[in-house]
């Protein structure tokens, strides 16, 4: 007799081609160097999507990523990518930032502000064209979402970087943590400003009060209890800011983010952290970036996709690196600092993909665009070890440089 397989068996397949694709690909052909694990798992995730797998084998592809498969598979992508956005938040330290805050505050700053700038320029040009603005997005909504993602400094991915090239806990690397944390916070603002809902701004004005009245009491409890308590109780406080902050129309990942930024790093173990982020990145974070790739989509044609993604690569890395060589010249670096810096910092991957991932939840912008992003987020990331690395060997002494 024939055995018609169940959703659990099509779900596990599923789940070998998630684990094994990407891995494989990254051991047999040694990628890491210019692609880590994680940028491979993101490119897996494409090649696993519509646009490659399912273009070639569409009833495999229908068979395996049916409907049912992919709501048990974006359950575990929403909890995972929750959970990462939540120790992104949790991890900031602004104390250091605050210390050295002209220095800090002028580099992060014109970091942002020049790529962004850039990248609200060329999506002007690019909403010339039908096919780039969400049914529910508006022309302003959808520039400063492509201007802001052509500025994001993607943190947890210049961390992985980092700790590769050994640079992290040198004070060039915390520097660039400092940088990075300010323009990860005017990320998740950027962000609230943009999924401002005015129809239902009554409950994201109740959500913000009651918020804060909850962070103060979490925080309170959080101080008193022991540390194995804390770490599941911040799961339960995760949960429900993420529930609050959806209903609120705000976006779960707002809310992951708040409940992570508003709790103190040191409560927690270090070691235990990074150990508790590498697990969720090793073992859950793979399903979100194959969810992501099944929203991608090329139905304006390919080659307006990609230019598109490649028009926005060159001004993101322009203008990220336009904007700390100003910086440089204004704190009076030495030659060539601004280079390494400029490029550890457009480093953008995951944070950039979660971003995207919510502007095209709520209909800012189509599949396309969503896909010349990811495109461009995953070869700006690619990028930065191959031109990073020899320049820090010609500049060994910068590694130490406190700023």
């Amino acid at each position: 007799m024939s055995h018609a397989m169940t959703t659990t068996e099509i779900y596990l397949i599923a789940m070998l081609l998630i684990f094994s694709v990407p891995w494989l690909i990254w051991r047999l052909f040694r990628t890491d160097y210019w692609a880590p694990l994680v940028v491979v798992q993101i490119i897996g995730g494409i090649l696993l999507g519509p646009g490659v797998l399912g273009a070639a084998f569409p009833d495999y592809y229908r068979f395996v990523f049916n409907p049912q498969v992919i709501v048990a598979l974006n359950g575990v992508a929403w909890w995972a990518v929750m959970i990462f956005v939540f120790i992104a938040g949790l991890e900031l330290d602004l104390s250091q930032a605050w210390t050295k805050r002209r220095e800090t505050g002028i580099t992060a700053g014109l970091a942002l502000f020049v790529p962004l700038t850039l990248g609200a320029l060329a999506a002007l040009v690019i909403l010339q064209w039908p096919g780039w603005a969400g049914p529910r997005g508006e022309s302003w909504q959808v520039v400063l979402g492509i201007g802001m993602s052509c500025a994001v400094t993607a943190l947890p991915i210049l961390v992985l970087l980092m700790e590769k090239m050994a640079i992290l806990r040198e004070p060039i690397g915390q520097r660039i943590l400092r940088y990075a944390s300010l323009d990860d916070i005017a990320i998740w603002g950027v962000l609230a400003i943009i999924l401002l809902d005015w129809e239902r701004v009554g409950r994201q004005a109740a959500f913000l009060l009651v918020f804060a009245a909850a962070a103060w009491a979490v925080r309170r409890i959080m101080a008193r209890i022991g540390e194995p308590d804390r770490w599941y109780a911040s799961l339960i406080w995760l949960a429900a800011c993420g529930f609050a902050a959806d209903w609120a129309g705000i976006h779960f990942m707002v809310g992951a983010f708040l409940a992570g930024a508003v709790l103190d790093h040191h409560w927690f173990d270090q070691k235990r952290m990074d150990l508790f982020r590498d697990h969720v990145l090793f073992a859950m974070m793979p399903v979100f970036f194959l969810s992501t790739g099944l929203r991608t989509q090329w139905d304006v044609g390919g080659v307006a996709v990609f230019a598109v993604a490649g028009l926005l690569l060159v001004v993101s890395v322009a203008g990220k690196l336009a904007g700390v060589h100003l910086a440089g010249r204004v704190l009076r670096w030495q030659p060539g600092e601004a280079g390494i810096i400029g490029w550890l910092l457009q480093t953008k991957a995951l944070i950039m993909i979660i971003f995207a991932n919510i502007l095209l939840d709520r209909g800012i912008i189509t599949n396309e665009t969503f896909t010349a992003l990811l495109l461009m987020a995953v070869g700006s990331t690619m990028l930065t070890v191959p031109v990073v690395a020899p320049r820090l060997k010609a500049m060994a002494g910068l590694a130490r440089k406190t700023g």
